[in-house]
């Protein structure tokens, strides 16, 4: 049980450790490692297995799924293992007891009571991806586009403030919309 509960604290600070870097570090980190000259190429060059660096990693929707995926991870991470935390140990034993197997336990048992935290997790992680267009911009160039890269551009460069407004507006709603659908889903799953 102690050799459990050190691993358990070692893998939730391994977790909030990239919280620890700024977002802005994050995106420029793998700017630096999916880039032409970057990490990425020159490990593939060094073993052999591409003659020049491929331009296809850095300014690709790829890179920006990839960089928001690590920017987000921990607070969907955090939400899960919270709400795994909070599941009564005695209820996993009496699961065991009765006979069940460790996938029948889980489907039946832990999964249903650890779906709030992954609804709550899933939230975070589509709210604050649809806000972010920092990375987007850094990684993804002009080859994706993302809601929050359309509204800047149309207030910064374009300078259609009402077209601008209209998109972020429409944006709100639908996030909000999301949240209330989660919201309700988040209590259906409480209450088994």
């Amino acid at each position: 049980m102690l050799k459990s509960k050190k691993n358990k604290q070692l893998w939730y600070t391994l977790v909030i450790i990239p919280l620890w870097v700024s977002y802005l570090v994050r995106a420029y980190a793998w700017k630096i490692v999916l880039g032409q000259e970057g990490i990425l190429n020159n490990l593939l060059l060094s073993v052999g297995l591409i003659d020049k660096p491929l331009e296809i990693f850095l300014y690709s929707p790829y890179a920006v799924v990839l960089a928001l995926t690590h920017i987000y991870t921990p607070w969907v991470l955090m939400s899960i293992y919270t709400s795994l935390e909070h599941i009564p140990r005695d209820i996993l034993e009496a699961s065991k007891d009765l006979g069940a197997g460790r996938w029948r336990t889980f489907f039946h048992i832990v999964l249903p009571l650890s779906l709030p935290g992954v609804i709550a997790g899933a939230t975070f992680a589509f709210v604050l991806t649809m806000g972010d267009f920092l990375a987007p911009q850094l990684l993804g160039g002009t080859s994706s586009m993302m809601v929050s890269n359309v509204v800047y551009s149309l207030f910064g460069v374009a300078n259609n403030w009402p077209l601008g407004s209209t998109i972020g507006i429409i944006t709100l709603f639908v996030v909000l919309g999301i949240l209330q659908l989660t919201h309700r889903l988040e209590k259906k799953t409480a209450s088994f």
